[in-house]
């Protein structure tokens, strides 16, 4: 637990550290805030602060950071915290939970409106002034599946069952019920769950056991039919495998928002295969991304202040 205090000092090493200092000033004249966005002035602060707002846990800078009790992250994902962990139980993780759901279901709908569409083929056709008339299996007679019913993916479900598809999803606990979800598979049951889905959405935290998680023998069970949608994290999918998967039509595309390696190197072919649509790890920024973190954000600097527990803790061992 964090203890009550009044004092409360906070670094905040992130690119929009200046507006962070600015709103936190205008709401909590008496917390003090350093702006560090780059590492040479976090390094000059870091022994003084009770606190640091980063999307990435500084862990090289950890054994410095003799005072600090709390880690807000600007990002719902904590696994920058992960190498620190064993020695950092004094530390509250909190994340930015909350903001991304609705927005990222906007972009598994959206994308996989496109992926069975192959609105990549019609842009090209248009482009080459073809007229190909084809006819498309509509959205409500397909399944999604989610694997990773937090938060984020529990708003994805929602979202297809309202287009009317079948829904089916992975989690831990398959006795908790999660609204628009057909059915329920245990994480161990990924065999069973691939094979009935026309769109399988990954949406798991980033920890040790989703590390590779869909890799050749995951993605030989997904029907050749089947899209792959990762708004998780890279390190999920064992990409050379998925990049062969997709050369070698074994499954039929992939909407990948998210990479071993960020920004995608430029010799990768997912970047030119016909079958794969890449964006820049988008799918959970909204417009007004500032606002709704500082909502929350503000709304645990109380807490703190009062000695209360904090909102949105992440469990570290289990990674959210």
């Amino acid at each position: 637990m964090i203890a009550s205090t009044p004092s409360l000092t906070i670094a905040l090493h992130h690119p929009h550290a200046e507006e962070y200092a600015r709103l936190i000033g205008q709401r909590f004249p008496q917390v003090r805030t350093i702006v560090a966005p780059d590492v040479r002035r976090l390094e000059a602060c870091i022994s003084e602060v009770d606190a640091i707002l980063a999307f990435q846990f500084p862990a090289a800078q950890f054994d410095m950071a003799n005072k600090l009790r709390w880690f807000q992250s600007t990002g719902a994902g904590v696994d920058s915290f992960f190498p620190v962990c064993d020695r950092a139980a004094h530390v509250t993780v909190t994340n930015a939970r909350g903001i991304h759901g609705e927005l990222i279901a906007d972009y598994v709908m959206a994308g996989a409106t496109m992926l069975h569409w192959d609105f990549r083929r019609f842009l090209r056709e248009q482009a080459e002034q073809k007229w190909n008339f084809r006819a498309v299996t509509p959205l409500a007679e397909m399944t999604l599946g989610v694997i990773g019913l937090g938060s984020i993916g529990a708003t994805i479900a929602r979202r297809a069952k309202s287009a009317g598809m079948r829904v089916v999803g992975s989690k831990r606990n398959v006795a908790e019920v999660i609204e628009g979800v057909d059915q329920l598979f245990g994480p161990n049951e990924l065999d069973k769950l691939l094979p009935v889905c026309d769109f399988v959405v990954l949406a798991v935290p980033s920890t040790s056991d989703t590390v590779g998680l869909i890799g050749a023998t995951e993605l030989s069970r997904m029907r050749p039919s089947a899209f792959l949608i990762n708004i998780a994290r890279g390190t999920v999918i064992k990409e050379a495998e998925l990049i062969d998967a997709l050369q070698s039509a074994k499954i039929a595309g992939a909407l990948l928002d998210v990479f071993e390696r960020e920004p995608l190197p430029q010799e990768s072919p997912l970047w030119t295969l016909p079958n794969v649509i890449v964006t820049p790890h988008t799918s959970g920024t909204p417009t007004d991304y500032t606002k709704r973190f500082f909502d929350i954000f503000a709304e645990n600097i109380e807490r703190y202040l009062a000695g209360q527990p904090l909102k949105n803790v992440v469990d570290v061992r289990r990674g959210y």
